[in-house]
């Protein structure tokens, strides 16, 4: 019996490509069309992990939404609630001390590297490759000893506080930080040896998942994602904060917008972020940590014990919050996977009036079914392991 290929049709099926499957974390769905194992249309799906972030700000104090805005991104929480910090600071046009920006400087690269190093390992992982997830995260755990010798947390800090951080870097912390980023130099270039030129890695990666750097910028694009697609853009560059325009560094940027470069530009990402992180530790000015403003600051100790005006200070502080002025702002921050920006309106309460979380997951996963139609079933998972996407700050 023979027949001819064209006589072979296929019936579309509809899947569901997560929030079970293990590469969705158990938050993020996507109904997929399949023709065979050729997907045809896709359909994403949020909702399992609504946080609400931005009502919950709304009935908390000022500093009392620091822990909040860390729960966000838990990969790199520190540069969540330095962003919030960041912005209350603007609403009252008052800096952080120079020493206090520069320590923020240093945990917030810490920060990204870590992230980076999640995305890498996890998306390794999907694609078939343990090797290097022990290797990225021995180095993930190194950070999280360090920033428990600075704060006594490790995964959530409620370090920053408005106007600088909680208290200053402990005897020996720079030394050891120093010396940590250089060790971990090594441990990226190894890594990125182990798969750079894997023919295996090359065959799942390469031209999976491509995007132009128009369609990227349309659907609202920033941070890798958008740098992997050969657009020079970066907050840290744009629109400077903390300093970062008396630093030097590089923006890497690749140019296909596939899987393969999504991946490879967090590596770049890294080398960038530890050379930043040592400037700020060699150059780590003097001074305090913590604006001492009575309206943003609480007393040091002995003012509230030794004094009736630092008590009452105390008091209002905990009791009624700061207060900004009225107004609003918005402050956008380099994120690990973008530009994370926080818009509020103060009405001159304790508490703020209105708050919204421009979180960079959102633009990159709304791309998600564009990025898939017409690849198979298989890259589905290596293209959502390279983009990082963070359910926490997406359904927040």
């Amino acid at each position: 019996m023979s027949f001819e290929l064209q006589d072979i049709s296929t019936e579309k099926l509809i899947v569901n490509f997560g929030p079970s499957h293990p590469a969705t974390h158990g938050t993020l769905r996507v109904q997929l069309a399949l023709d065979g194992e050729r997907i045809t249309d896709a359909q994403c799906e949020i909702g399992y992990l609504h946080r609400c972030f931005e009502k919950e700000s709304e009935v908390r104090t000022w500093s009392q939404v620091i822990p909040y805005a860390e729960r966000l991104n838990y990969c790199s929480a520190l540069m969540n609630s330095i962003g919030w910090c960041l912005t209350v600071e603007k609403l009252f046009d008052v800096p952080a001390p120079p020493r206090a920006q520069a320590i923020r400087v240093v945990l917030s690269e810490f920060s990204r590297i870590i992230d980076h190093f999640v995305c890498l390992a996890a998306a390794a992982v999907d694609s078939g490759a343990l090797t290097n997830y022990w290797y990225l995260f021995n180095y993930r755990e190194k950070v999280y000893s360090l920033l428990e010798e600075i704060c006594g947390a490790r995964l959530m800090l409620n370090y920053p506080r408005v106007g600088g951080v909680a208290a200053d870097m402990p005897e020996g912390w720079a030394e050891h930080a120093r010396s940590l980023l250089l060790e971990m130099d090594d441990a990226i270039r190894d890594v990125q040896g182990l798969l750079e030129r894997n023919r295996i890695f090359q065959d799942r990666l390469v031209g999976v998942g491509k995007i132009s750097a128009e369609r990227a910028i349309a659907y609202g694009f920033t941070g890798p994602c958008l740098r992997a697609c050969g657009v020079n853009y970066d907050v840290r560059k744009a629109h400077p904060y903390m300093g970062y325009d008396q630093y030097e560094f590089d923006i890497p940027r690749r140019y296909n917008g596939d899987a393969y470069d999504r991946f490879f530009i967090r590596f770049d990402e890294c080398v960038q972020s530890a050379r930043i992180a040592l400037q700020a530790l060699d150059r780590m000015p003097g001074g305090d940590f913590l604006i001492r403003d009575p309206r943003m600051a609480l007393p040091p100790k002995a003012e509230v014990y030794g004094s009736i005006e630092g008590l009452v200070n105390h008091f209002k502080l905990i009791f009624e919050g700061i207060r900004p002025p009225k107004g609003e702002v918005y402050m956008p921050t380099e994120a690990a996977n973008g530009e994370l920006g926080f818009y509020v309106v103060s009405s001159g309460e304790g508490k703020p009036y209105r708050v919204h979380c421009r979180a960079p997951c959102f633009a990159i996963f709304s791309a998600f079914p564009e990025l898939v139609r017409g690849e198979m079933v298989a890259d589905a998972i290596v293209i959502l392991s390279g983009l990082n996407i963070i359910a926490g700050e997406l359904d927040r």
